[in-house]
């Protein structure tokens, strides 16, 4: 009789052992579980760590909560301002509700991947090339509205959705080059002119300085003569006053007549004995 009750007992205790074995789950800590019985939605989700369920009858489908990284494939469109480019991104977002992301969805990724191509291309289409360049920032919160508004029905948030890269045609390429080109030579072409106004003010100051001092273009001749003779130069350039050839000019034209005057002699004729 002993006997028996150990065999029943040792028969109990494996098919125990048997059953935990078999109902013995393990849920990580960035993983929450949904269990289904007979097909429905059973209880809530499990909380990480040990759980049972019933063999055969439960089942168990774990869902992972940690950032998903999703790249975009690059997606071609043409922009508002007719020019066609090819653009990329990447997508991250997480499950906030496990359930509804089992159940309310087939596949919460591919949905999200989907999604998140349409609506590049709609982004695409509504935008400036000069937006997707320059302005990225409102085209990122953009694009993440459009998709967190449907993925929030499948226990899915969009953490932040980032434009990687923008492909031009290499003639657009090379179009903007030539505009940001003359974009520069414009601008240094300014900056010189502005230069040579501030440099003609400076200049006519000086001019007028020197013209109620006329010593100061005796010094600054002498000033120039000493720079220029320092470098060692076998050959020396002095500046002519422009004032002094027009007063031998002058004087050269005026010479003869003025002879004449002075012998009495007017129209320069030799008067008889």
């Amino acid at each position: 009789m002993l006997e028996e009750l150990l065999t029943v007992a040792a028969a109990a205790g494996a098919a125990g052992a048997a059953y935990i074995v078999a109902a013995a789950r393990v849920v990580k800590q960035y993983e929450r579980g949904v269990v289904f019985r007979l097909g429905r939605l059973y209880g809530g989700v499990r909380a990480p760590g040990f759980t049972l369920v019933v063999p055969g009858v439960d089942r168990l489908r774990k869902v992972n909560l940690q950032i998903v990284t999703m790249p975009v494939p690059a997606q071609e469109g043409i922009t508002r301002d007719n020019v066609t480019v090819r653009v990329d991104a990447v997508v991250y977002f997480k499950v906030v509700d496990a359930a509804a992301a089992i159940v309310n969805v087939e596949d919460y990724r591919f949905a999200v991947s989907q999604m998140a191509q349409t609506s590049l291309r709609s982004i695409i289409g509504k935008s400036d090339l000069d937006d997707l360049l320059s302005n990225r920032e409102k085209l990122n919160q953009g694009l993440e509205l459009m998709i967190d508004s449907p993925a929030v029905g499948w226990g899915v948030q969009i953490d932040r959705v980032e434009i990687k890269d923008v492909s031009l045609p290499d003639t657009m390429k090379r179009s903007m080059a030539r505009q940001a080109e003359a974009d520069r030579e414009r601008r240094a072409r300014i900056i010189n002119a502005d230069a040579e106004l501030q440099a003609s003010k400076k200049l006519a100051e000086a001019a007028q300085q020197m013209a109620e001092t006329p010593s100061a273009l005796q010094l600054r001749l002498l000033q120039t003569i000493v720079a220029v003779a320092a470098e060692k130069n076998s050959t020396l350039v002095l500046p002519f006053p422009v004032e002094l050839l027009r007063f031998l000019e002058r004087a050269q034209q005026t010479g003869p007549e003025h002879a004449v005057e002075a012998r009495g002699e007017p129209g320069g004729r030799t008067p008889g004995p």
